[in-house]
């Protein structure tokens, strides 16, 4: 299950009700690719470690790193040029502190 919904990502966009639905297949994909991204980074599964019975709740940092990539790939949709770079700063930076090393 995502920790991000549509709804979430949609406002993370600044969608307005015009826009409607029009996107939500892509949205949703994308959120689901990015909490997949981030977890690999992780090297855990998020709704595993948070959010369940005798569990801390999700860390809002970690919704927002789905949250950034989702809206990040969603507005760099091109493959190559001037748009094409790496994923955005924060990203990093928030799966760096959550994530779990092992040697």
């Amino acid at each position: 299950m995502a920790i991000l919904t549509l709804d979430e990502l949609k406002e993370h966009l600044a969608f307005t009700d015009d826009i409607g639905s029009v996107d939500d297949a892509l949205l949703g994909r994308l959120i689901s690719a990015a909490q997949n991204h981030v977890e690999r980074l992780l090297g855990f599964k998020v709704e595993e470690n948070f959010g369940g019975q005798d569990q801390d709740a999700i860390p809002p940092a970690l919704v927002e790193a789905v949250s950034q990539l989702a809206a990040w790939w969603y507005e760099q949709r091109e493959a190559a040029g001037e748009t094409s770079r790496a994923i955005p700063f924060g990203v990093t930076e928030i799966v760096t502190e959550y994530r779990e090393y092992t040697f």
